[in-house]
C-alpha cells in the first residue's frame, strides 16, 4: 500500500532536501513520505501461526524512496494500535498509521518524517546526536535516548515533529556506558512507580551477564533513584521495552554474530520486580533466528485490539543497508 501523496510533489520536496545537503535535516520541517508495504504471510517455513504464548498475525516489508527512511530503532504506539511515532538511527521522527484487516497489518498511511530538533532548532544529527535508539511517551512528553552521547532528551508531546527538545539526563551515570552500549529501552511506569522513567542499556561495559537498568525520580528533573539489572545470556542484548496495561514489561532483545546470524527474543516480567538493587530474569515468550522472517528487530509497541487481546508490534532497524530490511511484525499474546 502506498501513501496517497502526489508523487511529483513528494519528489520535489525530497529532491530539494537532497540537493541542499542530502537529508531532510536541510528542510527542518515535517514532510510526507511514501511507504510501500509488501505482506509477510508466514513467520517461518513451517507455516505455523502459534509460537509458545504468541500468535503471529502478519507482517510487512517496508520500503520508501525517502533518503532518510530506515534505521527504525524505537517506537511509541497509540492504544488502538493504529497511530505510531518512531525514531531513526539518524535522528529523525517517523509518524504514521498502520492499516489492518482482521488483525493482519496491511499497509502504512499518513506517513511524515522530520529531523529531531535541539537548541536553536538545530537538527540533533548536526550536533553529533544522530544515534537515537530509544523512545517512550511520558506525562511530560516523549523521552528519547541517544547512544554514544549517552543522553536522554525530552520533547513536547503536542508536536514532537516540529518542536525542539531539551536535555533531560546527561553525564553520570550514563556516561560510564560503552560507546555502542547505551540506552536502548525507555519506559515510563504509570503513576511514576517505581520511578518516573526507567532506562535499560544495550549491555554492560564490564559484565557480559548483565543488562544495566537505571531508575529516575521525575521527568522534569531526572535525578537517579537507583539501579537494577536484568540477567543477560546467550549474547542477547536489549533493544527496546514497553509496559502493558496489566503491569508487565516486555523486553525485546537481539543477537548477532557471523556464525549464527541474527536472532530476536522477547521476555516479559512484572513491573513490580523493577526496583533498586533488583536482579530480573523474566519469562521468555519467543526466540527466533535467521530462519524466521526477522531482521535487526529494535522497536516494540503494545496495544489492544477490538477483542481486548494484547498486540505486540515490532519494527526492525535496517542500518540503512541494502542487505537488510525494514520489517513490521505483529503478534497477539495468547496467555
Amino acid at each position: 500500500m502506498r501513501f496517497p501523496v502526489r508523487p511529483g510533489a513528494l519528489r520535489a520536496i525530497l529532491s530539494a532536501a537532497w540537493l541542499a545537503g542530502g537529508t531532510l535535516a536541510c528542510v527542518a520541517q515535517s514532510v510526507p513520505v511514501e511507504i510501500t508495504s509488501t505482506p509477510i504471510r508466514r513467520f517461518d517455513a513451517s507455516g505455523a501461526i502459534e509460537f509458545g504464548a504468541l500468535r503471529f498475525l502478519g507482517g510487512l516489508v517496508l520500503t520508501s524512496p525517502a533518503p532518510d527512511f530506515g534505521g527504525l530503532s524505537g517506537m511509541s504506539i497509540d492504544p488502538d494500535g493504529a497511530g505510531f511515532l518512531a525514531i531513526t538511527d539518524h535522528g529523525y521522527w517517523l509518524k504514521a498509521r498502520i492499516g489492518t484487516q482482521d488483525g493482519r497489518p496491511t499497509g502504512i498511511s499518513d506517513a511524515f518524517m522530520a529531523p529531531m530538533l535541539g537548541k536553536n532548532r538545530q537538527p540533533l544529527a548536526k550536533t553529533g546526536r544522530r544515534d537515537v535508539e530509544s523512545l517512550t511517551r511520558t506525562p511530560s512528553g516523549y523521552a528519547v535516548g541517544i547512544e554514544r552521547k549517552q543522553e536522554i532528551w525530552l520533547f513536547p508531546d503536542d508536536a514532537p515533529l516540529t518542536t525542539a527538545g531539551r536535555p533531560l539526563v546527561t553525564g553520570a551515570p550514563l556516561a560510564a556506558l560503552g560507546a555502542n552500549e547505551g540506552i536502548e529501552a525507555l519506559i515510563a511506569p504509570p503513576g511514576g512507580t517505581p520511578a518516573a522513567l526507567v532506562a535499560i542499556a544495550e549491555q554492560s561495559p564490564t559484565d557480559p551477564a548483565t543488562l544495566p537498568g537505571f531508575l529516575f525520580r521525575s521527568i522534569d528533573r531526572a535525578t537517579l533513584a537507583g539501579t537494577f539489572s536484568i540477567a543477560r545470556d546467550d549474547e542477547f542484548s536489549a533493544t527496546d521495552a514497553a509496559i502493558s496495561d496489566d503491569g508487565m514489561v516486555y523486553l525485546l532483545e537481539r543477537r548477532f554474530d557471523l556464525m549464527r546470524g541474527v536472532a530476536m527474543r522477547i521476555r516479559r516480567f512484572p513491573l513490580s520486580e523493577v526496583k533498586p538493587g533488583a536482579r530480573i530474569v523474566g519469562e521468555t515468550l519467543i526466540t527466533a533466528n535467521r530462519a524466521a522472517s526477522i531482521d535487526n528487530m529494535e522497536a516494540i509497541g503494545l496495544s489492544r485490539d477490538e477483542d481486548g487481546r494484547l498486540i505486540i508490534t515490532l519494527l526492525s532497524d535496517d542500518n540503512f543497508s541494502m542487505l537488510q530490511r525494514t520489517l513490521l511484525l505483529r503478534f497477539a499474546v495468547l496467555r
